[in-house]
């Protein structure tokens, strides 16, 4: 598999560079999803497009099992910066997180299993908006998953590059992997007044700065510390003038944490610090958005990615896991069929490219090895081997 992977390189090359050069935000890849549509037409997938507003679902094969393999579409609203021939074209638009080579993975996958024999059914779910929510508060998978994307599924494979890591080299973690995360929206009420009397007046800043105290106490003193959590203040606005005491002050955050009931704890510690408006002679409201979910690797396909990948790639080119509190929204799919996503290395040797940032860019040899990691354990799947 690794060897037929090889030979689409440049193909894989091709499609990735066109992904990079014209990106399109969450709900908006039309463009990329109708050039994914014509090429998985063209390898003779059944194809099913506007999943989850605008996603492509694309099948091959008849009954079970069922192996889903996911790759995200969407791009961040980031002006590139990279002086490349495949910049992108759309101003303040970039692919900074790697989306457009999942996506042309994920075409990689289907050229290379077009030809093959299998029981089965393939199917591939190309998301929309995995960075961002709809205005129900709703990304892609979910949004995926309504319109029957993982009916009948019975395993569900992803990758995402991974900048800090080798290309050539994987990561694999059984059980969770990625936190899941939640938003809150606060507002501290006071009364606005003139500067110079301050006690004629109930200062939402001074309020504020007791509840920030109390916000970012929550995980270091609230929580059972061996637990990972994050509790972060993102935005403070309050004020517009030195002389005028506003009557209001609003906050906005994230939370992370990896275990379902820390999210519970969190949320009502959110609340009790809030609290401390009243204390002061104030007020608050509290909005909380749910976010995605922690995403939890199943350890059965783990073991098997790891059997794929010391076969196609041989001994010592799976490296350690890198913990973290970043979040993905693949979690929706493994909550539904055991699945599992993998971390592909794509570091520029010498040069740090990190995601989410202005200069991202991927060593584009990893592209082949994601490819083949994926169609193999795809493959083994369908063919019941363990």
């Amino acid at each position: 598999m690794i060897e037929q992977a090889q030979h689409i390189y440049e193909q894989l090359v091709a499609w990735r560079r066109e992904f990079h050069a014209y990106p399109e935000l969450g709900f908006r890849e039309t463009r990329t999803a109708a050039r994914v549509a014509e090429i998985l037409t063209g390898l003779g997938y059944r194809v099913r497009s506007g999943v989850g507003r605008t996603g492509v679902v694309a099948e091959r094969g008849e009954g079970h099992p069922i192996i889903a393999v996911r790759a995200d579409m969407d791009a961040l609203p980031i002006q590139e910066a990279n002086d490349v021939p495949y910049a992108s074209q759309v101003p303040g638009v970039m692919h900074a997180c790697g989306h457009d080579a999942h996506t042309a993975i994920a075409l990689g996958v289907a050229k290379l299993l077009a030809d093959d024999s299998f029981p089965g059914t393939i199917r591939l779910l190309f998301q929309p908006a995995e960075e961002i929510a709809d205005e129900e508060g709703l990304s892609g998978a979910p949004r995926m998953i309504q319109d029957g994307a993982m009916e009948g599924v019975d395993a569900v494979l992803s990758l995402h590059v991974a900048p800090q890591v080798r290309t050539g080299d994987v990561v694999l973690e059984a059980g969770p992997a990625s936190a899941g995360v939640d938003t809150f929206y606060a507002t501290i009420l006071g009364r606005g007044g003139h500067g110079a009397y301050p006690h004629r007046a109930v200062d939402p800043i001074y309020i504020a700065g007791y509840v920030i105290l109390a916000l970012h106490s929550t995980v270091s003193r609230r929580l059972d510390p061996t637990v990972p959590a994050v509790v972060s203040i993102g935005s403070i606005h309050g004020g517009q003038a030195d002389n005028v005491i506003p009557d209001r002050v609003e906050l906005t955050g994230t939370i992370r944490y990896m275990k379902p009931e820390v999210q519970g704890q969190i949320h009502a510690e959110i609340e009790r610090a809030l609290q401390i408006a009243r204390a002061l002679g104030g007020d608050y409201d509290l909005r909380l958005e749910i976010g995605y979910p922690p995403m939890v690797n199943d350890a059965q396909i783990i073991d098997l990615l790891q059997k794929v990948t010391i076969d196609l790639l041989g001994e010592g080119h799976i490296q350690p896991p890198h913990p973290g509190m970043g979040a993905e929204d693949f979690g929706y799919f493994s909550a539904l069929a055991p699945g599992a996503m993998l971390d592909l290395g794509c570091r520029i040797e010498g040069d740090d490219r990190f995601a989410h940032n202005p200069r991202f860019d991927i060593d584009e040899r990893c592209l082949p090895v994601g490819a083949a990691i994926l169609a193999e354990a795809a493959l083994r799947l369908l063919r019941g081997e363990k």
